[in-house]
């Protein structure tokens, strides 16, 4: 790449780093800023952080992309916007980035190449404490958001393309991109990410108690909300109940006239004599399901006086609880172990976004619509994929989903759930924006997520009950060494790209855990068993197990 490939603004600062040599002698990006910038009001709506538990699915995907372009990426000052007033770490970022762009030796251009890792994360240790504020100028989002430093790597379309993606979060999901995720969790909506490193309080620290009361009330909503699904279940279950009971009433209160004895009416019939034990029968269960209701609504009672109460001691509090800047840095080291782990130890680990990397379709591109469309064919074809059993409840739970502007293959499962509320919280997984195959990628979280949350299910059992259990003993018996968790995402890709089309690529055995513990939605299974004599041996076992209760 030469210097007429680049901006003029850019081909001008390579201009003034060849000629210098120290980076004492860099020059400023306040120095080199003609005007500061003006704050950019922020639009992006707030995604709900309450998981709502009567949401059956995702929302159909109609609009991907704007009609038009926003024209960010043609502002002739968006790089010294981006890196303007970043200190050291813009200073270094330009100056590697400067000789990357202009070596023509492969092997320092490698060496460049390694130390723009460095230098970018620093660089965004430093701008990840900003991306709270309204005001944040868009190329410094943009960076954040996309890895776009400088829009002279863009092809043309490409441009293009990113200048029409849909920036504020209009479908009610919780999808963030990296400069919404640090906003959120800067705001204190978000918790921080579980370590494995055990966090000491700080003394004298004076949001300490608020962060306690914080997640008490985490802890307590799970319960509440857990509490008035299942109360709402049962009095749904009541009214189908007295709805049955009402016409049957009504059947035995009908009689016939009888003929020449009028107004005299007939006695009861046969079937009507048969509706007095079915009657007694609805009573016996409206009694048993009122002493259930009593328990539940108890329960609801005691969640909503403790919520009240800790809502009273927050609102006590003298200030609002902020999130301290060490917090904050906790999560930056937690998000950059995350772009890592998107890659793996022999993936593209280079943050900026070029032409030289990119290679993704539009529609496979880690967009939030994108993730979600991807997302809701996974769910559709998977519909237990994000259900959560408590209390013989199913409750449907969508995770936070973070997506990273890397080049890694790989979507994963941070934590299944919230540790102060294991019964309604979200999980946590992360999508690389830039991968090969985006599709594969958010399988792969799903797969991560499912696997944790059915392993957490079974708890001491986990290697011989339900989903885990079954694959352990079948792995077992294929005498497979490895990780575990490894192989069920492989194959969990198989049975969603392969399976699920009626193309036979898994073994019998391992085919009939899945097809029982990773089911396909109703309408697929029907289509299957047409399909071949496998899938309709499965799918008669479904109905045995239906019939005799065991399923």
């Amino acid at each position: 790449m030469t210097d007429m490939d680049l901006d003029p603004t850019i081909a001008a600062l390579l201009a003034e780093t060849e000629a210098e040599s120290g980076p004492s002698d860099l020059p400023s990006f306040k120095d080199i800023s003609d005007n500061p910038p003006k704050p950019v009001e922020d639009k992006a709506s707030e995604v709900a952080h309450k998981v709502d538990l009567s949401q059956q699915g995702f929302k159909e995907i109609t609009k991907f992309y704007e009609d038009e372009s926003n024209h960010y990426f043609d502002d002739p000052a968006y790089y010294k916007t981006a890196l303007g007033g970043e200190g050291e770490q813009a200073q270094r970022v330009h100056k590697i980035l400067s000789k990357y762009l202009t070596c023509q030796d492969p092997k320092d251009r490698t060496v460049y190449r390694q130390q723009i890792v460095t230098s970018w994360w620093e660089l965004i240790r430093v701008m990840c404490t900003k991306a709270g504020d309204s005001s944040l100028e868009k190329p410094k989002k943009m960076l954040l958001r996309f890895g776009v430093v400088l829009p002279s790597l863009f092809t043309p379309e490409q441009k293009q393309l990113f200048s029409t993606v849909i920036l504020e979060n209009n479908t009610g999901e919780p999808v963030y991109y990296m400069d919404e995720w640090f906003k959120e969790i800067a705001s204190g909506r978000l918790n921080l990410s579980a370590t494995d490193e055990a966090r000491t309080p700080r003394k004298n620290d004076p949001n300490a108690e608020a962060q306690r009361i914080q997640q008490l009330k985490s802890k307590n909503d799970g319960k509440l909300q857990n509490a008035e699904s299942l109360l709402n279940s049962k009095e749904s279950e009541r009214q189908m109940l007295e709805n049955e009971l009402k016409n049957r009433i009504d059947s035995l209160c009908e009689h016939s006239p009888m003929i020449g004895l009028e107004p005299h009416k007939q006695t009861y019939t046969e079937g009507q004599k048969h509706l007095f034990a079915e009657i007694q029968e609805k009573l016996r269960a409206l009694q048993k399901l009122d002493k259930e209701l009593v328990g539940y609504i108890k329960e609801f009672e005691e969640a909503k006086s403790i919520g009240s109460s800790l809502e009273d001691k927050m609102s006590a509090q003298p200030e609002a609880m902020e999130v301290s800047t060490g917090d904050i840095m906790i999560e930056f080291q937690t998000v950059r172990q995350m772009a890592k782990m998107t890659c793996g130890r022999q993936g593209n680990q280079f943050p900026i976004f070029t032409r030289e990397f990119y290679h993704c379709v539009p529609r496979l591109t880690g967009f939030r619509e994108n993730v979600l469309n991807i997302l809701k064919w996974v769910e559709d074809n998977d519909p237990e994929c994000f259900i959560r059993v408590h209390k013989n409840m199913k409750n449907r739970i969508v995770p936070y989903v973070l997506c990273l502007p890397t080049y890694g293959d790989f979507g994963f499962c941070w934590e299944p759930f919230d540790r102060y509320n294991r019964v309604t919280s979200r999980g946590r997984i992360v999508i690389p924006m830039y991968p090969r195959d985006l599709k594969i990628a958010i399988l792969m979280a799903v797969a991560d997520l499912r696997w944790q949350v059915a392993k957490e299910k079974a708890s001491y059992y986990w290697m011989e009950e339900g989903l885990t259990g079954q694959y352990y003993q079948w792995i077992e018996r294929q005498k497979l060494k490895g990780d575990l968790k490894s192989y069920f995402i492989a194959d969990y890709v198989l049975w969603m790209t392969k399976e699920v089309d009626g193309i036979q690529r898994m073994d019998k055995e391992l085919r009939a855990v899945f097809w029982r513990f990773v089911p396909f939605n109703q309408a697929k299974k029907d289509d299957l068993k047409m399909r071949s004599p496998v899938y309709a041996e499965l799918y008669q076992r479904d109905l045995n197990r239906a019939m005799s209760d065991g399923y």
